[in-house]
């Protein structure tokens, strides 16, 4: 006998796909007419499939009522996501262009992200009770890297089309992708120093000395370098050999589509097992990979990559929408809502505008106050702070005094998940709802001008042809003829008569009149031949009227 089977897999998959499929329906609706971002909508179906909605999407459940587990599932999907995204990122920049743009991409990572870090931890210092600044700067490091997810959805599209210069669409992309793997350094360094200097040090032995040690050797020597190194071997020895494979006639369509995709999950892979940084990795890979334009320019017109990227998008923000831990916002022991709200809207507008706008003359991709005013503006928080959320709870979680975590420590790590959190919504709803605010700002006024305009112009007009009059004006002749004056000039440009048909119609353009059905008279002329038959005003006058 046939019985319902309503298991945790069936009813993710029946959520998914019955969200993407319709979705889909009305996809190029939501994004190239509204211009919604993909994010806020997943985001929202997210929160509604979640536990605290309709209770379809049970993340807890999945990882079998374990925190811990739940932070690593999540850990890992925002590894993968990232992985698959620089690594198209750097796919889609044109030729050796790090290379070339070496100086802007400098001032961005770094002057840039040093002014967004110190910025943001000053912020939250000022905001947040009793904190140091030193856990300030571990929890301002997370939300220091701008998004590629987000900020891949702010350059695509119509809007980016019509708005945004290539060139601009091309330095954010760059920068995003960059700064999300070189956010490790402004991370562990605070992370050390509070691990080996924080409680006075208490269950580490070490010190500052071996904090900074750590930071230049394990931080800075293994895990950025050994990415930029490892990213660039694999990513040259992929070209060289999908070039030898392609003039060998040994890979077909499909595989060679995809190519960019698998090449993101080996490095991730990979890096993960060495423990390097493989979000850097997978950036470098991704333009070394397409250093000489060729893959690029085979898959330019291609759709694979951006459906997979869609896909991956649609997930991983219904998951965030699913995992968020919205109580805490308002009930947890750190932070007060009222603090809270204007710690969200102070780091949006001066965590990184402020910044830009002072660099942007030495920007040469920037040209204009407002270029630099959008480039401040949209530098989004998401996926790439919710990942360094994570790896800062499991480097936390090993600072421990007799296996229990230390109460400096465990005091940062909810600082860190509210604050973190809060401010990832923030930006995921804030910049997911600018671009059709902006634009609706900006049609309203002239919308109301136009149809202003429009009904003025519409105001009726007396008929009036060069020498002959209508109805109305002919009585008003006969008056003004009466009482000895004229009220029409005695010098006036003749209109233009079309004959249409039956009908007669005005052209306001020029003096000149024209006649469809018979030769224009020339106005270079003074000959009686060119001149066309009179028209009887009686007989137009009622079609006029009309």
């Amino acid at each position: 006998m046939p019985t319902l089977a309503v298991t945790n897999f069936n009813v993710v998959c029946a959520t998914l796909g019955g969200f993407i499929t319709l979705f889909g329906l009305v996809s190029y609706l939501f994004k190239e007419r509204f211009y919604l971002s993909e994010a806020l909508i997943s985001l929202l179906a997210g929160v509604s499939f979640s536990p605290h909605a309709a209770n379809l999407i049970k993340p807890l459940e999945y990882a079998e009522g374990s925190q811990d587990a739940l932070a690593a599932i999540t850990l890992y999907f925002t590894r993968l996501v990232l992985g698959v995204q620089l690594v198209l990122a750097g796919v889609q920049l044109p030729s050796k262009y790090l290379l070339q743009e070496w100086k802007s991409l400098a001032l961005l990572l770094g002057p840039g992200m040093t002014a967004m870090w110190l910025t943001s931890s000053l912020l939250v210092w000022g905001l947040v009770p009793n904190i140091t600044f030193l856990h300030a700067l571990a929890v301002a490091a997370c939300v220091t890297p701008t998004d590629p997810v987000l900020s891949n959805s702010i350059v695509k599209g119509r809007f980016a089309d019509t708005n945004i210069p290539k060139e601009l669409q091309r330095i954010i992309i760059a920068e995003s992708g960059a700064n999300d793997g070189l956010g490790y350094p402004f991370l562990f360094l605070p992370l050390y120093l509070i691990k080996y200097t924080g409680s006075n040090g208490a269950g580490q032995s070490g010190g500052a000395a071996t904090a900074i040690r750590l930071w230049f050797g394990e931080t800075m020597g293994y895990t950025i370098i050994l990415s930029v190194v490892y990213g660039a071997t694999v990513g040259w020895i992929a070209k060289e050999l999908l070039h030898w494979a392609e003039e060998k006639r040994f890979v077909d369509r499909e595989s060679f589509l995809v190519f960019a995709i698998t090449l993101a999950l080996f490095i991730v892979g990979t890096c993960g097992m060495v423990g390097s940084d493989d979000v850097l990795a997978c950036f470098i890979a991704g333009n070394v990979f397409t250093i000489d334009d060729w893959f690029r320019l085979e898959t330019l017109d291609d759709s694979l990559q951006p459906t997979i990227d869609m896909l991956l998008n649609l997930s991983v923000f219904m998951w965030f929408g699913a995992v968020c831990p919205w109580p805490m916002f308002l009930h947890n022991n750190v932070i007060p809502i009222y603090r809270l709200i204007p710690l969200g809207i102070l780091i949006l507008l001066f965590r990184r505008l402020p910044v830009i706008y002072a660099m942007h003359s030495k920007i040469e991709q920037i040209e204009e106050k407002r270029q630099a005013l959008f480039v401040g503006f949209f530098g989004p928080i998401g996926v790439s702070a919710v990942f360094y959320l994570y790896i800062s709870l499991d480097f936390l979680d090993e600072i421990r005094i007799n296996e229990i975590v230390r109460d400096d420590v465990a005091r940062l790590k909810e600082v860190m998940t509210v604050v973190i959190w809060y401010l990832a919504i923030c930006s995921i709803v804030v910049h997911g709802l600018s671009v059709p605010i902006g634009k609706l700002g900006y049609n309203i006024p002239r919308t109301i001008s136009i149809a202003r305009q429009t009904s003025i112009s519409r105001q009726p007009e007396s008929f009036r042809t060069s020498g002959i009059v209508g109805n109305e004006d002919l009585a008003l002749g006969q008056q003004n003829n009466i009482s000895g004056t004229d009220s029409r000039p005695k010098e006036s440009s003749p209109r233009a008569v079309f004959r249409v048909g039956g009908s007669v119609i005005r052209a306001r353009g020029n003096g000149n009149v024209a006649f469809p059905d018979k030769q224009a008279p020339s106005s270079s002329t003074n000959s009686r031949s060119n001149i066309p038959d009179p028209i009887n005003v009686d007989e137009y006058a009622p079609m006029a009227a009309r």
